[in-house]
């Protein structure tokens, strides 16, 4: 018989994905009350400021020196998947597109041959404190989509799939699509040009929670198929009699039927799954390409043109407090989600 788990790791607050997949980061922060300038109302000493990633006191500043997160950086060759579960987030980009989106929110930004962008977390709240829960997955390009132009899209919470799903003794685990189909549902469509895009890719983003002793079962796909599943919250779940603790990603089958039963707790777990590209992965830093020399012509491109410049007046750019959550496109479109 199949061994349904092919690896089981440990869990940090990054980690390296499968094929489509390159890597997934993880921010849950318990940020403080807000100051004036929207930073944190807290003593930042002891902080490596302009590369805190040392979660003291359950909250990092990141590269941030003011307001927590991830200024002006630029990226090419891949995507970048955003889902938040709690909190803001400000973007802003080299094309001049630019936006605020929170709890339930997904942004697609398709970096292509080459996006600078902002990713800061305002502390909007100056009388309760302002909790963040986000993932960042980075999904690939293939060689012929590298140097497409940027495209930058978002799947507000209000549209985004949620769907229900009952075992056979009533307990209810609770799909959040992302991308990919669930059942008879389909996703919101990624980004144009984006590997997620072609059904027969197979890719599938999803956040699943599950009431204690729920079952999901995960349907047989290809035996091609990556599929991983990231348990981060909860006590333990088991898979093909398999008792996993939080904190773990499971490499499974992706030709097998993979029944996943909770134990006595509420779980969350993450699901990343999709055929693989098979082209050579070649990165350093923010660019990801298939070899040495797509690197250096990176940096060199970057060097030479920075991306399209910025057009905003501070690396660290946000919007005002009182700001609702929208997006402004490059070409003027704005959507406003919070009136």
């Amino acid at each position: 018989m199949k061994n349904k788990i092919i690896k089981i790791n440990k869990l940090g607050t990054q980690w390296q994905t499968k094929d489509p997949f390159l890597f997934c980061a993880y921010h849950n922060d318990a940020f403080p009350k807000g100051n004036d300038e929207m930073g944190p109302d807290a003593s930042l000493a002891g902080r490596d400021i302009g590369s805190d990633f040392q979660g003291k006191d359950g909250w990092s500043m990141y590269h941030g020196d003011v307001i927590p997160g991830f200024p002006q950086h630029p990226h090419r060759g891949f995507e970048t998947v955003t889902i938040v579960k709690e909190g803001i987030v400000d973007h802003a980009d080299s094309a001049g597109a630019t936006g605020r989106y929170g709890a339930g929110d997904v942004q697609w930004l398709t970096a292509g041959k080459g996006c600078n962008h902002t990713e800061m977390f305002p502390l909007v709240n100056r009388d309760k404190d302002n909790p963040l829960e986000l993932f960042q997955i980075w999904l690939n390009l293939p060689k012929k989509d590298k140097f497409v132009d940027p495209h930058y899209k978002m799947l507000w919470r209000e549209d985004v799939p949620v769907i229900e799903s009952k075992d056979t003794d009533g307990k209810i685990s609770t799909v959040k699509l992302v991308a990919g189909s669930y059942k008879d549902t389909k996703s919101l469509d990624p980004s144009p040009n984006s590997w997620a895009g072609d059904e027969k890719n197979n890719v599938r983003i999803a956040v699943i929670k599950m009431e204690p002793e729920a079952v999901f079962v995960l349907e047989a796909v290809s035996s091609t198929l990556n599929r991983v599943v990231y348990f981060y919250s909860g006590d333990s779940i088991i898979i093909d009699g398999t008792t996993i603790k939080v904190k773990s990603g499971v490499e499974l089958a992706g030709d097998e039927v993979i029944e996943i039963k909770n134990g006595d707790k509420e779980s969350y777990i993450l699901l990343l799954e999709g055929e693989p590209i098979g082209e050579p992965v070649v990165s350093y830093g923010p660019f990801v390409m298939n070899s040495q020399e797509d690197i250096v012509e990176a940096f060199s491109d970057y060097r030479t043109t920075g991306f399209g410049g910025w057009p905003w007046g501070r690396d660290d750019f946000v919007h005002p407090r009182e700001q609702g959550r929208f997006a402004k496109y490059p070409d003027g479109t704005v959507e406003y989600k919070d009136k």
